[in-house]
């Protein structure tokens, strides 16, 4: 059991005993350390139901905590007007959780809350015979580290890369590639921003001769009739995306446990469609199969099948829920994607509950804010995108400047290489990380390629340094620390000792927000608070032994959070910089 829930029950209990009520007490950490630990206001709602005094209320359940919370949990409780009660950890339960993190090392933080229970992350999802935008980087690394942080609390973790493969942008793209394009051309290297030309021309030519998107639809028909020459060229498409998207997520270093596309599910669409009809929730309108909401919901009808009885978007998420509901049986979907999209999945997720696939809670739409240009929204129809490719390369280019700069010379280039791809790469990622999700983002080189303060190079440097002190202290485990003097611990330790326990705390609230920048929002305070403690006083020359160890615990501790941190954000730790 955590601190925090050790203390919020020992409050339920003495708030049912002193008073007959159930209270469900809400424990915070003040913003001012001086003000303890863990602080609650729930004297104030219970004066509230009773119409008493806050302050006696608080005195009373004080006096009845401290007689009931451990003395080896609590230093100090005390109330502070108008009736918050405040608490002070043990230095000596704050050691105890170093000798914790140390025993545990990578599995210090993990916790049960999902055990039994299965999660579908859904994210990535780029479309195909289009480069990798910027766009989807958003999706793609906070999915993968939502994907983490769930498996770390405990939830089996289903990761899915649902590509966009099918839809009447292929019909675009055929007709382009038939009228203008070079097959010849595009069977070499950089076909994808070749294809990706012939897309923009075609929304060009479209806006001065709008009967090209009749014949767009008309080539889409012919790709869901299953035409020979339309279903070839659509697989060649295919084919070369994902080569390119491979080469991507290696960069990136990321897996998926099954990447399918939307093609996967057309055969399946029709059967929802087919489904939809007999349980009476789909009524034809306009020639379209559509499903009607109801009034309260205050939704459009979703399409299901269009007038030309092609399947839409939404039919095939459809049915790929119904699949996957089938397949793995998740408590919760989540689906990771651009904020535009909200009102999709407001209705994917009431049509799915209408056909019996879940309950509204078990749909989940994390929508991120967009990147934008300084002129406007990404937009490969206007032609305005920025490749991911070419972000990983210039930002690994600028890393490689600084090792180069910085580098010692038992570096071989080799390893010079990887420290800059890790370095690189980390600082895009946590650029991105470390932003609420619902947060729009202007693309920025400099910002975006920072390698300096609330970043990962500042992260991965502080835990280098941490680990190059352990091994120049030259011990082969860090033993626990068990003999402590009365002033072993001082005001050098305890921002670090009242801090680094959190993180457990931590991992489970961005869980359950989907919110990864909380992580990283700890991980730089704890980098900040042991490059003060490291710059403050000696850790290998300590005045004692107890001394030295208690700094050496705690310097190791410090290593293992920030690393395991980094791994669940997906960014890659370095044992030298």
């Amino acid at each position: 059991m955590s601190f925090k829930s050790e203390i919020e029950q020992a409050v339920r209990k003495q708030a049912k005993k002193l008073f007959d009520l159930e209270s469900e007490p809400s424990l915070e950490h003040p913003k001012n350390e001086d003000f303890g630990d863990y602080a609650t206001g729930v004297s104030l709602t219970i004066a509230s139901e009773l119409k008493a005094d806050s302050l006696e209320i608080a005195h009373q359940l004080k006096e009845s905590l401290i007689a009931q919370l451990p003395t080896d949990l609590i230093d100090r409780v005390e109330v502070v007007s108008p009736g918050f009660i405040n608490f002070w950890l043990a230095p000596e339960t704050l050691v105890k959780e170093v000798n914790r993190i140390n025993k545990l090392k990578g599995d210090y933080g993990k916790t049960d809350i999902g055990k039994g229970k299965t999660v579908l992350v859904d994210y990535s999802s780029p479309n195909i015979a289009k480069p990798f935008g910027v766009g989807h980087l958003r999706s793609t690394i906070i999915g993968q580290a939502l994907y983490n942080l769930y498996s770390f609390a405990g939830w089996k973790a289903v990761g899915e890369n649902y590509l966009g493969d099918w839809g009447t942008q292929f019909g675009k793209l055929i007709y382009a590639v038939l009228k203008w394009g070079d097959l010849q051309k595009l069977a070499r290297a950089g076909r994808i921003k070749e294809l990706e030309k012939l897309y923009v021309k075609f929304h060009q030519e479209a806006e001065k001769d709008p009967s090209l998107e009749e014949k767009a639809r008309e080539w889409f028909k012919r790709l869901e009739d299953g035409d020979k020459e339309a279903m070839g060229l659509w697989k060649k498409f295919r084919e070369w995306s994902i080569v390119e998207f491979e080469r991507i997520y290696k960069l990136l270093g990321m897996k998926f446990d099954k990447m399918i596309g939307e093609s996967f599910f057309v055969t399946q669409a029709y059967q929802v469609i087919k489904e939809a009809k007999a349980k009476g929730v789909a009524i034809e309108s306009e020639g379209a199969l559509v499903i009607p909401f109801p009034e309260e919901a205050k939704l459009p009808p979703l399409i299901l099948l269009k007038s030309d009885e092609a399947t839409t978007y939404e039919s095939r998420d459809l049915a790929a829920i119904k699949v996957r509901k089938k397949k793995y049986h998740p408590d919760l979907f989540l689906y990771e994607t651009g904020v535009e999209q909200a009102l999709r999945f407001r209705q994917l997720f009431l049509a799915a509950q209408m056909l019996g696939y879940g309950t509204a809670n078990q749909f989940v739409h994390i929508g991120h804010g967009l990147y934008r240009l300084p002129e406007g929204k990404i937009s490969t129809r206007l032609g305005r995108t920025v490749h991911l490719e070419e972000v990983l390369e210039e930002a690994i280019s600028k890393a490689r400047k600084i090792v180069e700069e910085k580098s010692p010379s038992w570096r071989t280039s080799s390893q010079k290489e990887k420290v800059s791809k890790a370095v690189g790469i980390g600082a895009v990622k946590y650029n991105d990380l470390s932003r609420h999700y619902s947060t729009e983002v202007i693309f920025d080189w400099g910002k975006m390629l920072s390698l300096e303060g609330n970043s990962a190079p500042y992260l991965q440097y502080t835990y280098a340094r941490a680990k190059s002190v352990l091994r120049k202290a030259k011990v082969k485990k860090i033993t626990s620390i068990t003999q402590l003097l009365n002033n072993s611990i001082t005001d050098a330790e305890l921002p670090l000792l009242r801090f680094i326990y959190r993180f457990p705390e931590v991992v489970e609230e961005a869980v359950v927000t989907y919110s990864p920048n909380l992580l990283c929002n700890f991980l730089f305070d704890l980098a900040q608070r042991f490059n003060r403690f490291y710059d403050r006083v000696p850790i290998l020359k300590a005045e004692s032994s107890e001394v030295r160890a208690l700094r050496l615990g705690l310097t190791a501790a410090v290593a293992q959070v920030i690393k395991t941190g980094l791994t669940l954000l997906g960014i890659e730790t370095l044992e030298k910089l």
